[in-house]
Parts: C-alpha cells; structure tokens; sequence
C-alpha cells in the first residue's frame, strides 16, 4: 500500500450529522478524509446515539443558531481556513440557509486566488420519491446550489430540484441541462439512477489488482447508475455513465460515504490533472480554474470528475462487497449474545421482529475501520462512458 496521500495537504470542513454508534454522516465523513490525508473539521449538525434506520434513537439536533455560532467561534479563533467544505443532512430551511452563509463566507474569502477554494453539496431532502426533511428545505437549498461547485442529488433530489421528473434517459439529460443553466452549477453527479441509460458503449470491467474472493462474486443482476456532467464554458452538460451491480441488502450512510470519497478523488483527480484529462499538456492548471472546470474540449469520460467518480465506486463497490460478506457472522453472534444476555433461546430472540430489525440494522453498518485498502486503493471495475 502506498504510504503518501492522494492529494496534496487540504483542509475540509464537513458540515452533517453525527451519531454515537455506526456509520452515517460525519461518522463517515470524517474517517474517510483521515484516512485518505485531508485534516477534517468536523461541524456536527445532529448528535443522535445511532442513525434513524433503526427507528429508535436518541439526541439532538442543532438550531441555526447554534451552527453559526460554532462557525463564529472558528473564526474568532482563526481556525477558519479552509481548502473545501463538504455539507450534508442539515435539519431545517434555516439550517441550510446558515451553511449556505458559511460556504458563502469560505467562497468570498477565496474569490481573489480562483481555484483555492471547492464547495461539495450533498443537498439531503429524500429518497424513493418521499422528502424526509421540512417541506421549506426544497426551496432553501434551490435559493443557494447556485454557490457550490458540485452537488450530489440522488435522483429524486434532482428532481426536485431542477422541477424535471427523471423517467428516461432523455428527462435524465433534460433534469441535468436545467441545473447547468438555471443554477450555472460547475459539476453535478447524480449518485443513485435507475433508469436504463443510453452509453456510446458498452460497459468493460477493467482491473487494476486481483479481485477478492468477495469481489469474484456478483453481487446481483440488478445495476444503478451514477451520471455526472462537468458544464461546458457555455453551460452545456458533459455527460458520462457509470453503471455497477447492485448488492440485495440495506445499508445506510452510502451516501455520506460516496460524498466524502468524492471530496478526496475530484482534489485528487484536479491535482493530476493539466487541462486535457490525460495529463499530457502544460497550458492548462485545472487547479487554479474557477470551480476547477475543465477546458471545452475535454471529453465526458476524460473529466476529472469521470475519473474521481470511478475511484469512489470502486471503493464503495468493495467496502459494500465486504459489509455483505460478514452480515451473516455479525447477526448471528449479534443474536447469541442478546440470547445469553436474557437468558432465553435463540428462537425467541428471533421470533421478536422488532429486536431483528435492530440487530440487522447493526450487522449492516458500514465495515470501513478494517477495510482501509478498500479506501486507499481500490480496484475500478467499472468504467465511465459518454451518453448519447
């Protein structure tokens, strides 16, 4: 395993939820970017003592108020610099407004050195076609995406919030367009599609090391798709694919786990990266361009943000192939020590439905802490493609 980082020294600030046990939010957040070489601040929006999939939980959450007044005290301390910023679940229109005025503040400070400063937005309303936060949420975060660099909607979320509804590859596109022009937004992927998507060609697994045993396995037949564009100079979408199998179990914090990844390899991509998405000219520092964009001539799967998309799901693919391999361990010893711990049978315990969605719950989160190389350096199997 190589012991250098992937990307220079960076500072992020993440902004999201955090809870005592499991892996959600900055949970995620916060190990990933450690792990990968970024020093993180974590701003925790939320303190709950496991994450809501379990339906019983406890904690607290963080009025606006409170969320600024922890930034304030950033900046009394001059603690404030920041390379980029990563923001997540936030409860309430008036929390998101509140780091809407934070990322703002980080931008002004930035606008005199173009590149030095990069706004990731995971804009967390809902999914599966249901909102799971405040109705005044939607409109609070259309009034501000037009400040960050890339944001990361699943596709609901998109849906949302460019008013397009996604049912083919076409409103996929359209959904896309709309975000580019209206909201003028640098970079946009959209992390959960599952539509059929028209490629200008079929998908080909390329290895870079040897597969493990859990990886030789398909996980099932069924595949998503992530799609991202970077817009062009005059906001027209660059569109690529990238499809992956889908494995038949729940998991949370997939999201905040591809959002964090996704600080770390698009930093990583844009420092190698020289203008032409090979790394073979010396005219161009996509660094030092605003909202790191690409020149015009740069193809879709050529992108810096193509190519940080294939390193992110290529970890996520094997920190997920991982998690299924060790469910069945972890929630049979999950449920002889909640047996022994009762003094009852084993069959009691699992006639109970209620404790097994908690204990499935549990066997189900994210296996990262013994998993690192999976972070560090994974295998891409599966390669972006333009869409026609």
């Amino acid at each position: 395993m190589n012991p250098e980082p992937p990307v220079p020294e960076t500072s992020v600030l993440a902004i999201a939820s955090h809870v005592v046990s499991g892996h959600v939010g900055n949970k995620i957040a916060v190990f990933v970017l450690q792990s990968l070489g970024c020093d993180a601040a974590a701003l925790n929006t939320v303190q709950f003592s496991n994450h809501t999939g379990y339906r019983r939980f406890k904690g607290t959450r963080l009025a606006a108020q409170e969320i600024t007044d922890l930034w304030d005290g950033l900046k009394e301390s001059h603690v404030d610099n920041f390379d980029m910023m990563l923001s997540g679940y936030v409860p309430g229109a008036a929390g998101v407004e509140a780091v809407g005025r934070i990322a703002m503040e980080l931008k002004e400070d930035a606008a005199s050195r173009q590149g030095t400063f990069f706004w990731v937005l995971d804009p967390v309303m809902g999914d599966n076609g249901k909102i799971y936060v405040a109705e005044d949420v939607v409109p609070a975060y259309r009034k501000l995406i037009h400040h960050a660099d890339l944001i990361l909607p699943n596709q609901f979320e998109a849906e949302l919030l460019s008013g397009v509804a996604i049912t083919d590859s076409a409103s996929l596109e359209r959904a896309i367009e709309v975000l580019h022009d209206t909201y003028n937004l640098p970079h946009i992927v959209i992390t959960s599609v599952s539509l059929p998507i028209r490629t200008s060609a079929s998908q080909t697994p390329a290895s870079t090391r040897p597969a493990s045993p859990a990886q030789s396995q398909a996980p099932s037949t069924q595949t998503m798709s992530v799609v991202g564009s970077t817009r062009t100079s005059d906001r027209k979408p660059r569109l690529f694919t990238i499809s992956f199998p889908v494995f038949n179990a729940y998991f949370s914090g997939t999201g905040d786990m591809f959002a964090a990844l996704m600080v770390v390899r698009m930093r990583e991509a844009v420092a190698s990266d020289n203008g032409n998405g090979n790394g073979n000219s010396n005219h161009y520092d996509t660094q030092r361009a605003p909202s790191w964009l690409s020149p015009d001539d740069v193809e879709p799967t050529n992108l810096p943000l193509a190519r940080a998309a294939e390193k992110v799901l290529a970890s996520m693919h094997e920190v997920l192939a991982r998690t299924c391999e060790a469910m069945p361990a972890h929630l049979t010893a999950a449920v002889a020590r909640l047996a022994a711990r009762r003094r009852v049978s084993e069959d009691v315990i699992r006639a109970e439905d209620e404790t097994m969605h908690l204990l499935r719950s549990q066997a189900a989160e994210l296996k990262l802490g013994r998993n690192l190389g999976c972070l560090r350096e994974p295998m891409i199997e599966y390669r972006a493609e333009k869409m026609v």
